[in-house]
């Protein structure tokens, strides 16, 4: 009988390791510098969302962010626990830390140990995962659903196991985000390529055709609320080239050394693997196969499609970027290994025993464990070069603004009791999100509040009624947009104009002037123009209807 080998227990902890590493290390850089000191306007969206009742939400998606509408749900109660930034991030953190050990177990069963390792080490080390690993938005999640539907459609394809599983996770993170549904085109391309037998192919048919089903109803309404990301332009080269540098590292040595590796899995010939190929007819999909395609067919068709009707953005494929550090992994342990067998033969070893002889290689765990590790060390070497990317995500300067810092401002400013008129409404996003400052104040525009309203801002009052209520008044404070007080903007809404004209030809700036400006955001303080001045303003504004330019904020 043969003796033992020193590391005959470990087949467990080569797998069990690699992918814990990944999911302890994103977990880490998740939690670092999570609390910022302010959300932005899209993570303020989530807090005041998520905090309304159920009831309410589910009429707010009816009229808009129908797409945001499980996650909303999800968030709410988490958001119910505690209502501060932490909370807010926390979820996309752990799914982050998720995704980092999911990409880690598909990098062990198609490959090896070593690349599931590095795979879900350069995940973590990716600059564009820890910026949506520390955002109050549903990116994270979904990136992690499609990554999690991935590994079960490769551990399906083998023929042992059910679909449902995968077609559950699919549906839930297709409602997640309906853009999701774009990963459906890779594991077609996977399958394909594979060449898996009918009975494979019928039963994933049956998962995406349920998954796609249940999508249906989603599309629907959130095609009817499109007009939410008509501000997005059609994407160019420019986007394209982005999203690579996003995907393999920013211009300068990690890029230069990432992109040939993951040209080098895609050579010609299958890659290492650990353990011995399933008996049988069934083919497995390979790592190329199952990478290559995550990678690069959901954003290349949400390019295409937004050429004709522009819905691209960096975020929407945030779960294609499982398939980038795969091939990176997979083509440095190819590289590896050939290197490995180019050197001399190592002396080989016969050990006798009564039943036989056992010939090897001598002890292949150090050489295996300090190939882990070189590669390990390499990965550190590019998170330490996209450092500063790291350290310069955890601040506010990142994101377009800081509501927190709005409010901070209207704390200090307001007293309870100041009228206040947001211009245009989508100002109040600052209130509704962090309502500590603006406590006791009047809102003199709101007729009805935003969660009673079924609306993110709230209903306003009709022109003609908003109009009697700011002359009723002899002092007022703006809160304005940067848009807002210049000339060139002209609202379409009447109680909009209402706001623009009534402020232009009744009030004037306080003086000593009380003017601050803060994350582009301008709060100012007017007060009623004397009598005969009001009458000169009124007699010289223009026949069109526009109200005169209004003077440029001050700088804070």
């Amino acid at each position: 009988m043969l003796p033992p080998r020193p590391h005959a227990l470990t087949p467990r902890l080569a797998v069990a390791v690699p992918v814990a590493v990944p999911v302890v290390v994103m977990l880490a850089l998740g939690l670092w510098g999570l609390d910022r000191g302010g959300t932005w306007r899209d993570e303020a969206v989530t807090v005041q969302v998520a905090r309304r009742s159920v009831p309410q939400i589910w009429r707010l998606l009816h009229g808009v962010d129908a797409v945001h509408g499980l996650y909303y749900l999800l968030m709410h109660p988490v958001l119910a626990l505690r209502a501060d930034e932490v909370a807010l991030r926390l979820p996309s953190v752990c799914a982050a830390a998720a995704t980092a050990g999911l990409i880690a177990a598909l990098g062990v069963r198609l490959a090896r140990p070593r690349v599931g390792l590095w795979a879900g080490l350069l995940y973590a080390a990716t600059p564009l995962a820890g910026h949506y690993a520390q955002e109050g938005r549903s990116y994270a999640l979904v990136a992690a659903g499609v990554t999690g539907a991935t590994l079960l459609l490769v551990r399906a394809s083998a023929g042992r196991r059910s679909w449902w599983p995968y077609g559950a996770v699919v549906t839930l993170t297709c409602l997640l985000h309906e853009l999701a549904v774009l990963a459906l085109l890779a594991h077609a391309v996977t399958l394909a390529h594979a060449r898996v037998p009918w009975r494979v192919r019928r039963g994933w048919a049956g998962a995406a055709g349920a998954a796609v089903t249940a999508l249906i109803p989603l599309a629907l309404v959130s095609r009817a609320q499109a007009g939410q990301i008509a501000w997005l332009p059609r994407p160019g080269t420019g986007s394209a080239e982005r999203l690579l540098h996003a995907f393999l590292g920013q211009p300068g040595p990690v890029f230069w050394t990432c992109l040939p590796l993951a040209c080098v899995a895609l050579l010609p010939g299958r890659l290492p693997r650990a353990g011995a190929t399933p008996p049988g007819p069934r083919r497995v999909p390979s790592l190329a196969s199952v990478a290559l395609p995550l990678a690069v067919l959901p954003p290349l068709a949400l390019l295409a499609v937004s050429q004709v009707r522009p819905m691209y953005d960096d975020r929407y494929v945030l779960c294609a970027l499982a398939g980038a550090p795969l091939l990176v992994a997979a083509g440095a342990d190819r590289l590896l290994t050939a290197a490995t067998r180019a050197l001399p033969n190592r002396a080989r070893t016969r050990t006798r025993t009564g039943t036989g002889t056992r010939t090897g290689t001598g002890p292949r765990t150090p050489a295996r464990a300090t190939a882990a590790l070189a590669g390990t060390l390499a990965v550190a070497l590019a998170f330490t070069q996209q450092l500063p990317l790291h350290r310069r995500d955890r601040t506010l300067l990142t994101r377009p603004d800081s509501l927190a810092a709005v409010s901070a401002l209207a704390a200090r400013e307001l007293r309870p009791g100041d009228a206040l008129v947001f211009l245009p409404s989508i100002g109040r996003r600052a209130a509704l999100s962090h309502p500590e400052g603006f406590r006791g104040v009047r809102d003199i525009a709101l007729r009805v509040p935003a969660p009673a309203s079924g609306t993110l801002y709230g209903r306003e009052a009709g022109a003609r009624e908003l109009r009697r209520r700011l002359l009723a008044l002899d002092r007022l404070w703006v809160l304005a947009e940067p848009y807002a007080l210049r000339s060139p903007w002209f609202p379409r809404n009447p109680t909009e104009r209402v706001k623009l004209t009534v402020v232009s030809e009744e009030f004037v700036p306080y003086e000593p002037r009380r003017e601050f400006v803060r994350d582009g955001v301008t709060l100012r303080l007017y007060t009623r123009r004397p009598a005969p001045a009001r009458a000169v303003i009124r007699s010289e504004a223009p026949r069109s209807g526009r109200p005169p330019a209004s003077p440029r904020p001050a700088p804070w």
